[in-house]
C-alpha cells in the first residue's frame, strides 16, 4: 500500500501494534501525489455520499492551497467572480444539446 496519508497515521497504525514504514516525500512528490489523493477522496464521496468524505476533500483541498501559495480567500474571490459572470449551479441547470446558430 504506497499512499499519502494523514499525518497521524504512522502513529495510529503504531498503536495498532503494527510497524509502517514511511518516508517524507519531496515537494514535488508531493504534489503529485496530493493530486492523487484528492481523485481518491472525491471518489469515496461519489461512492459514499456523506460528510467525512466532503471534510477529506476539503482537507486535501487546503493542503492544495498552501502549497500553490493561495488562501481561502483567494479562491473564495475568483469563485465569486465566475459566480458573478456565469453562474452557479443551485438552478440545476443541464445542457443537452448546442444548435450551430450561424449557418445562415
Amino acid at each position: 500500500m504506497q499512499k499519502l496519508v494523514r499525518d497521524l497515521i504512522p502513529d495510529i497504525i503504531k498503536e495498532q501494534g503494527d510497524i509502517p514504514t514511511t518516508r517524507i516525500l519531496s515537494d514535488e512528490e508531493f504534489k503529485k501525489e496530493l493530486d492523487k489523493k484528492l481523485l481518491e477522496e472525491v471518489n469515496e464521496y461519489l461512492t459514499d455520499q456523506n460528510i467525512e468524505e466532503i471534510a477529506d476533500v476539503m482537507e486535501v483541498i487546503y493542503t492544495l492551497l498552501e502549497i500553490h501559495g493561495w488562501s481561502f480567500d483567494d479562491v473564495e474571490t475568483v469563485r465569486k467572480e465566475k459566480a458573478q459572470n456565469r453562474g452557479g449551479f443551485r438552478d440545476k441547470v443541464f445542457l443537452e444539446s448546442i444548435e450551430d446558430g450561424r449557418k445562415n
